[in-house]
């Protein structure tokens, strides 16, 4: 049971398409922003979408691929676990951020890749 300790399982659709940077100790690695949608009732009954962004972080071989076949609105599947991190600002004010660094990636729909 320590895997389920931190632990997620997300399924939703790219916000914008995959940012690949390397970093000074030359690894490869991927941002995406991954949109979720929450559906409820409200007071009323009726059926109400929230949606839901998560910052996820891919590393290396999974990166490439991200950037090769993934695109603005493209359907994935990811599993990982979530990092806490933090930064300062020019102006001097931290700011939090939690993202899922991911284990596992799964293309829902694939990128015709003469596209690129």
């Amino acid at each position: 049971m320590n895997n389920l300790s931190n632990s997620v399982r997300l399924t939703g659709r790219l916000g914008a398409a995959p940012e690949l940077r390397v970093t000074g100790k030359e690894k490869k690695v991927a941002k995406l922003s991954l949109a979720t949608n929450f559906f409820k009732k409200n007071a009323k009954g009726e059926s109400v979408k929230e949606t839901h962004w998560h910052q996820l972080i891919l590393w290396e071989r999974q990166a490439e691929i991200a950037e090769k076949y993934l695109d603005k609105g493209s359907q994935i599947a990811v599993e990982g676990r979530l990092a806490n991190r933090y930064y300062t600002d020019k102006d001097g004010a931290k700011h939090y951020v939690t993202e899922v660094v991911v284990n596992e990636l799964m293309m829902l729909d694939k990128k015709d890749s003469s596209d690129r």
